[in-house]
């Protein structure tokens, strides 16, 4: 069920006077870095106690999460609500993609402006803000597409990362010929730009040029359908890209983020790169790279493949979700976005004699987070602190919105997920919350779930029931210089020593079997706090078993001492340089 209200009135009651109050008791808080029993009283929108045996105002509505996990709410980085491509628009605008963000978990988006070419980049961010503000029912923040290029959009760069705008990250293009593709030249200038702006530089990795060639081939032979977008557009497509995309980065003694990686051929070159250059590199993979395959586009009817459309594609080859959840694991990927950009299936008939006049773009705002944790906590593939870090912390520390947002602390915002690990669901587009006619999800079963949804301090989904608030989200300002990004305040090109995690990140595992995450059931009870987390998030102990490798502290002690320790801090931070091939 879904009650729509506006956002100053539930019932003609005032929001702020009725429900600025709440305490989640009996929980598990996991942040990024640890696991712990506490409670949480948050006030005004505001996390202001986490602890136990609270003392807290009459009136206080509570929440009982017994058997729950209390997470940060989760940040989905890459969204494009209310967008227009390819003759079509998205059928999710800002109030009903972010109402099913929040359905499932996400509390805020950063969303992307994408100026046409010669239009003006200020002019674009203004459009996005007109169409987003009056309806976000969670906060969101833009990063802003730099589609051409002259010295007018370096300019306007400069301007958007002050605080008038609060813009600091930049995307570009390197497929999409004719249309916002830049060339290398261009795409070095404005990369150079971000790094002296202190901004970070996203990038679209496909070759676009080989793109269009293979396009005009496959046409020209009769490939028509849907499975001609896979064929035109490869892993070496797709690895030739990030792997240029690195080394004009490093040419520009930049930072580098890049978007939607789809494969393993693409996340061997991010590996390989970052044995070279020491500047951060950061890779995002989506929900539906993890919770589908190539292996759609083969499908006889036109109307299933097509909505499976996206870019890059997803592969064919079927180990690449697992290998996607082991690099997110492993830190080899630091983040899972959604890409959500959602048509209907009218849009996508527009590709119906032509796939490449099919519009881009799949849901995912609403599964991403329950999608990762069915194929990677519930698995043993990852620990709920990882999961935490790859959905929501490590965005915040990048985007320079931490510990604001994508962390259960004291002074933090009231973006709250009450998890229930046990939450049996199927996914379908009969349900869920977006305006999408498909979900390339439909029938998957997924355990775990969100009970509880709180965003700025209001609860949103209330044991199941959704009740939003069409612009009660705002927008969020993202400083540049981020000290995840650049590494610290002075934002030294050098990487300084206790962020060299940043840069070398390595395989950590405890030597133990994982236990069986297919329901949490068994194991929820009675997990041992010591349990989570190792530094890359990988494969959690049985509760009370012993750690057999040397360690730093003591597992009889944190098993049967509770009482003093109760719970680990391991620095798990992003990005970095592998140490080896994956």
């Amino acid at each position: 069920m879904t009650v729509d209200v506006n956002a100053n009135s539930v019932s003609g009651i005032n929001i702020k006077s009725s429900q600025n109050r709440l305490l989640i008791k009996n929980g598990k808080v996991v942040n990024d870095d640890g696991m712990e029993d506490l409670d949480v009283y948050i006030e005004d929108g505001i996390i202001k106690q986490v602890g136990r045996n609270l003392i807290i105002p009459g009136g206080t509505r509570t929440i009982d999460a017994t058997g729950k996990l209390v997470m940060p709410g989760g940040i989905d980085p890459h969204t494009h609500l209310e967008l227009e491509m390819m003759g079509a628009k998205t059928a999710d605008d800002f109030y009903k993609g972010t109402r099913a963000a929040v359905a499932g978990g996400t509390t805020t988006v950063i969303d992307f402006v994408l100026p046409q070419k010669n239009q003006s980049l200020l002019e674009a961010y203004s459009n996005w803000r007109q169409l987003a503000d009056g309806k976000v029912c969670c906060d969101y923040g833009l990063h802003v597409g730099v589609t051409w290029w002259s010295p007018s959009v370096k300019k306007e760069m400069q301007q958007l990362t002050t605080e008038q705008y609060g813009v600091n990250s930049f995307k570009m293009f390197m497929a999409y010929k004719d249309a916002w593709m830049l060339d290398d030249y261009d795409l070095s200038c404005a990369i150079e730009t971000c790094a002296e702006l202190k901004a970070l530089p996203m990038v679209h990795a496909e070759n676009g040029h080989i793109i269009a060639r293979n396009t005009e081939k496959l046409l020209a032979a009769g490939v028509t359908g849907p499975e001609g977008h896979q064929l035109s557009r490869d892993e070496e497509v797709e690895g030739e890209a990030v792997n240029r995309a690195c080394v004009i980065a490093n040419q520009a003694r930049s930072p580098l983020y890049i978007v939607h990686m789809m494969s393993k051929s693409a996340v061997r070159m991010l590996q390989l790169a970052r044995t070279r250059q020491r500047q951060p590199l950061f890779g995002e993979t989506l929900a539906a790279t993890v919770g589908s395959d190539g292996s759609q586009y083969r499908n006889s009817c036109f109307r299933h493949a097509a909505a499976h459309v996206l870019s890059p594609p997803l592969r064919p080859d079927p180990s690449t979700p697992q290998a996607m959840c082991e690099a997110l694991a492993d830190d080899h990927l630091q983040l899972i976005g959604s890409d959500n950009c959602t048509f209907l299936e009218k849009d996508k008939e527009l590709g119906k004699d032509n796939f490449s006049k099919i519009p881009n773009g799949v849901n995912g705002v609403e599964d991403r987070m329950a999608i990762l944790w069915q194929k990677a906590v519930n698995t043993g593939i990852m620990d709920p602190c990882r999961f935490v870090a790859v959905t929501s912390s490590t965005a915040a520390k990048i985007f320079n919105i931490w510990p604001q947002k994508g962390r259960v602390a004291v002074n933090s915002d009231a973006d709250i997920v009450v998890w229930d690990p046990r939450l049996e669901r199927t996914i379908s587009a009969a349900t869920h919350k977006q305006a999408v006619d498909f979900n390339i999800f439909e029938g998957q079963q997924v355990v775990g779930s969100p009970q509880f949804v709180i965003v700025g301090g209001r609860v949103c989904l209330d044991d199941g029931e959704l009740r939003v608030a069409e612009g009660f989200g705002k927008f969020l300002k993202t400083p540049t210089n981020s000290p995840a990004v650049f590494g610290g305040e002075a934002g030294a090109a050098e990487p300084q020593p206790e962020l060299l995690h940043l840069h070398m990140p390595h395989k950590v595992t405890n030597g133990t079997p994982s236990p069986d995450f297919g329901n949490m059931n068994k194991s929820m009870e009675g997990l041992s706090v010591s349990g989570c987390s190792t530094p890359t998030g990988r494969k959690m102990r049985e509760p009370g078993q012993r750690d057999l490798q040397t360690s730093t502290f003591s597992i009889s002690k944190e098993v049967e001492g509770l009482d003093t320790k109760t719970s680990v801090r391991v620095r798990n931070p992003p990005g970095g340089k592998s140490s080896g091939l994956w």
